[in-house]
């Protein structure tokens, strides 16, 4: 068996070795062989039975473990079996904390160890208690727009709104003690920027990745951030067509407001404040990407956001603030819902990603429709067989010959220039029997 989060080979032993014995207690716990190679066998250990000994009283005098040390004698050699359980407290060697991280060892410094001791501490970044700030520091204005929406959600006691703000702030469990906790600065706060770095949102337009051609950054507490955020997102970055029914004017964006709402809630509710680094909202031609730094739920991939799964705010406190003045569900359908708007607007299916602490939502708008590809500078002809393949699934080189009256060269370069714009791209079969589809 190879190394991996639960397990370590050594073929000797060190007392450095127990870093890796407090990486896996203030992990999921897990074993430590010694006297085995890193494929896992057997290469036999000197002064077993005394180290049988020595290892258990190292790992409490200077770890304040218990760990469980078995021999074991083999015909190759004898070596050692060391069991660490996962402890509920932080456990540190000689004051440094390490962690064990799939198949490695690493020490916790700075954010990710203030994040690692509030987790030990059973709680969030959140729900951390600020010194030196009171409910008369918090902005009114902020308070009555909270009573209006929260009135019209009905999911908080009308008494309650009616009463003083700090009851409200009691009510809504963002205050510790005496102490206003994290939240109740970037939900309520004039100026959240004054105590959490990084704490606003930018927008950018880009040409290209690298051509960036203007941009916007959204400051004030969490909630001017959403109403600002999704009223510049649709007025000055995402077009409308415009249509009428009889003398009505009918605007219909490029992409489902509902949908980008439910997304910029769920970056601000899932965000980790402690990195210091803004929401990042980046608009193209074709496409709009939110990024922000989070984490998913540990043992959670992307696919458990694109089928029903359980509510796992990274920031409750936030959430549910979010949550009683109507912005958000609490049953984890936000993620579905975003899915299901943007498959009601005939847009694609949109994408997560997340690698380490990156985590991008992407929305791909439709891209098949004449004035995006008269942008393109197509011919006529190809912008009549992309639409045509938009409404019937395919096309083949003798039906783009047919619907535009040209010839099987002129047809075949038109198309290869199709599928190297990634409009279109060929399936089945190849020769006179290819078929084009969307790309």
């Amino acid at each position: 068996m190879l190394e991996n989060q639960n397990i370590e080979y050594k073929s000797s032993w060190r007392d450095e070795y127990l870093k890796w014995i407090c990486g896996f207690a203030n992990a999921k716990g897990g074993k430590i062989y010694i006297g085995k190679d890193d494929k896992g066998n057997v290469v036999g250990v000197e002064n077993a039975k005394k180290l049988l000994e020595d290892i258990p009283n190292k790992a409490k005098d200077i770890l304040g473990v218990i760990v469980d040390v078995n021999l074991h004698t083999t015909s190759k050699g004898d070596y050692l079996e060391i069991i660490v359980e996962d402890y509920p407290y932080p456990v540190n060697y000689k004051g440094q904390y390490h962690y064990r991280s799939g198949s490695t060892k690493q020490e916790l410094k700075g954010a990710a160890l203030d994040k690692f001791m509030l987790q030990k501490k059973g709680k969030k970044w959140d729900g951390v208690p600020v010194p030196k700030v009171s409910v008369s520091d918090l902005k009114q204005d902020t308070f009555e727009f909270f009573r209006k929406r929260a009135f019209k959600s009905k999911r908080i006691e009308e008494e309650v709104l009616t009463d003083s703000n700090e009851h409200l702030i009691d009510n809504l469990q963002l205050k510790e003690n005496k102490f206003l906790k994290r939240a109740a600065i970037l939900l309520f706060h004039t100026n959240p920027e004054n105590f959490i770095t990084g704490a606003y949102i930018k927008i950018g337009f880009f040409e290209s990745d690298s051509e960036l051609m203007y941009q916007d950054e959204i400051h004030g507490n969490l909630f001017e951030q959403v109403e600002k955020t999704i009223d510049l997102l649709f007025t000055k970055y995402i077009k409308a067509i415009i249509s009428y029914e009889g003398i009505q004017r009918i605007e219909t964006y490029e992409y489902p407001k509902e949908a980008l709402r439910e997304a910029l809630l769920n970056a601000i509710a899932h965000k980790d404040y402690s990195s210091g680094i803004p929401i990042q909202i980046s608009v193209y031609k074709d496409k709009i990407m939110f990024w922000n730094d989070g984490q998913l739920p540990e043992n959670w991939t992307v696919e458990n956001l694109i089928k029903k799964h359980s509510s796992k705010p990274y920031n409750p406190d936030i959430a549910n603030a979010f949550f009683r003045i109507g912005y958000i569900e609490s049953w984890g359908r936000g993620t579905i819902k975003i899915i299901d708007k943007c498959t009601e607007a005939g847009l694609p299916e949109p994408k997560y990603y997340y690698e380490a602490s990156d985590f991008w939502l992407e929305f791909r708008k439709d891209i098949y429709n004449e004035e995006y590809l008269q942008s393109l500078n197509l011919n006529n002809r190809q912008i009549k067989a992309v639409l045509f393949v938009k409404e019937n699934g395919k096309i083949t080189n003798s039906e783009y010959q047919k619907i535009n009256s040209i010839g099987k060269t002129t047809a075949t370069e038109d198309l290869s220039e199709l599928v190297k714009l990634k409009l279109l791209k060929p399936s089945g079969v190849k020769g006179r029997g290819a078929k084009y589809e969307l790309k």
